[in-house]
C-alpha cells in the first residue's frame, strides 16, 4: 500500500510503514492512552489558584519575591530564605526545600525592568528556535500558523509579569530552548543552556539525564559526555547548596511532608491542564486534549521529537509518582512547547487507521503446464 500524502507534517509520520497488526496494536494503546488521561476527573483539585495562571501566587510567589527583594537589598540569600520560609510557615529540610540562588541572585543584581525585558528575551528566542525548528517540520502556511498558535497556548505563563520570580517560568524556558537548539553533531549550546536551567531549577536534572541517556543509546560519545559533565558541575553546584543551607537551619525546623503523592497519571495531566491554554477547556476535554498531544509528538519521525516524548514521559512519570497536589506546577518544566504535538496528530492518526483498515490479502495461484 502506497504511503499517504501528509497532512501537515512535511515527512510521512512514524506509523505510516506500519503493517495492520502492528498499526492496531498502537491504536489501542493511543486509546488505553485517551482513557487513562480521564484519570483527571479522580484527581482532587489543587489548592486555589490565581486566575489565568494555574498559579498560587498568594503564598509560593510571594515567598519567591521577598527574598529576591531582600537580596537586592544587600542581604545573604541563605540569611533571607531561611527567614521568609521560617516566616512562611515552610518545612525548611531537606535542603531541597529551598530553590537554588541563581535567580534571586540575578534578580538581586538587576533593577525589576531589566528582569522583565530578559524573560521576555528568553521567550522570543524560545519561540522563535521553534517556529525554525517547525518549520522544517511542518508543510504549508495552514499547517505553520497552526503550530505557532500551539505554541503560543504553550507559553500562555510564560509571558506574565506576574510569575517572573517563579523559578519553572525560567528553566522550563530554558529547557524547551535546549531542545530546539540540539542537533545531530552540535549539542554544545544544548548542553550550556540545560545547565543553566538545572542551576535555575533542579528538577531540571532530569532532562540532562534524559538527554545523555538517548546520547549514549545513539552511541554520540562526546555528546553523552558533555551531558555528564554539565550533571557533574550541577552535582558540585548542589552539594555547595547543600552545605549553605546546613548553615542557617537547625534540627528545630519544620521537616517536609516528603515528595511521594503518588496520584498518578492525572495529576501529569491536571498539571499540564493547568500550564498552558487547556485550562480554557472542560476537564474532559482537556484531558483528551493532553493525550492526543502526546501522540501527535510521538507520531513525528524526528530525533527531535524523539526527545521531546521522552522528556515528556520522564516528567509525567516524576510528577505521577511524586509530586503532591499543591507541587503540580512540576509541569511549567515541559509545558512551553507541549501543545504544538496537537498539530503532528492529524497525519499520525490519518496513518494509523490507514494502515489498520488495510486488509489487503496476497494471493498465490500455482500454475500447471
Amino acid at each position: 500500500m502506497p504511503v499517504p500524502r501528509a497532512i501537515f507534517l512535511a515527512h510521512a509520520s512514524r506509523f505510516a510503514a506500519l503493517s495492520p497488526v502492528q498499526a492496531r496494536s498502537v491504536l489501542a494503546a493511543l486509546v488505553v492512552l485517551l482513557l487513562a488521561a480521564l484519570a483527571v476527573l479522580a484527581v482532587p483539585q489543587p489548592p486555589a489558584a490565581t486566575a489565568g495562571s494555574g498559579i498560587d501566587q498568594t503564598t509560593d510567589l510571594a515567598l519567591y519575591e521577598g527574598v529576591a527583594s531582600a537580596v537586592r537589598h544587600g542581604e545573604d540569600y541563605y540569611t533571607a530564605a531561611a527567614d521568609a520560609l521560617r516566616a512562611g510557615g515552610y518545612p525548611l529540610r531537606p535542603f531541597l526545600t529551598f530553590r537554588m540562588p541563581a535567580l534571586a541572585a540575578a534578580q538581586g543584581l538587576l533593577p525589576v525592568p531589566a528582569v522583565l525585558a530578559l524573560l521576555y528575551a528568553l521567550a522570543a528566542a524560545t519561540a522563535l528556535a521553534w517556529h525554525r525548528r517547525l518549520g522544517e517540520a511542518l508543510t504549508g502556511v495552514p499547517a505553520r500558523a497552526a503550530a505557532l498558535v500551539l505554541l503560543a497556548g504553550s507559553m500562555l505563563a510564560f509571558v506574565q509579569p506576574d510569575l517572573v520570580a517563579f523559578h519553572e517560568i525560567w528553566a522550563g524556558l530554558l529547557v524547551a530552548l535546549s531542545l530546539a537548539l540540539r542537533r545531530p553533531g552540535r549539542w554544545i549550546e544544548a548542553v550550556a543552556i540545560a545547565l543553566i536551567a538545572m542551576l535555575v531549577r533542579e528538577t531540571a536534572a532530569l532532562f540532562v539525564l534524559v538527554m545523555a541517556g538517548l546520547a549514549l543509546a545513539e552511541r554520540e560519545r562526546r555528546e553523552a559526555i558533555g551531558w555528564s559533565v554539565a550533571l557533574a558541575v550541577f552535582a558540585l553546584a548542589l552539594s555547595a547548596h547543600a552545605v549553605a543551607v546546613h548553615g542557617v537551619t537547625g534540627p528545630l525546623d519544620a521537616i517536609s511532608p516528603g515528595w511521594t503523592g503518588l496520584h498518578g497519571f492525572g495529576l501529569f495531566v491536571r498539571a499540564m491542564t493547568l500550564a498552558t491554554a487547556l485550562q480554557l477547556f472542560p476537564v474532559a476535554a482537556a484531558a483528551l486534549l493532553t493525550g492526543l498531544a502526546l501522540f501527535g509528538w510521538a507520531s513525528w519521525r524526528d530525533p527531535l521529537a524523539l526527545r521531546v516524548v521522552a522528556t515528556f514521559s520522564a516528567y509525567a512519570a516524576a510528577i505521577g509518582l511524586f509530586a503532591r497536589l499543591d507541587t503540580f506546577y512540576w509541569g511549567l518544566m515541559i509545558a512551553p512547547v507541549f501543545l504544538v504535538g496537537l498539530a503532528f496528530a492529524p497525519d499520525g492518526l490519518r496513518d494509523l487507521v490507514s494502515r489498520t483498515l488495510d486488509r489487503r490479502r496476497v494471493r498465490v495461484q500455482s500454475v500447471e503446464r
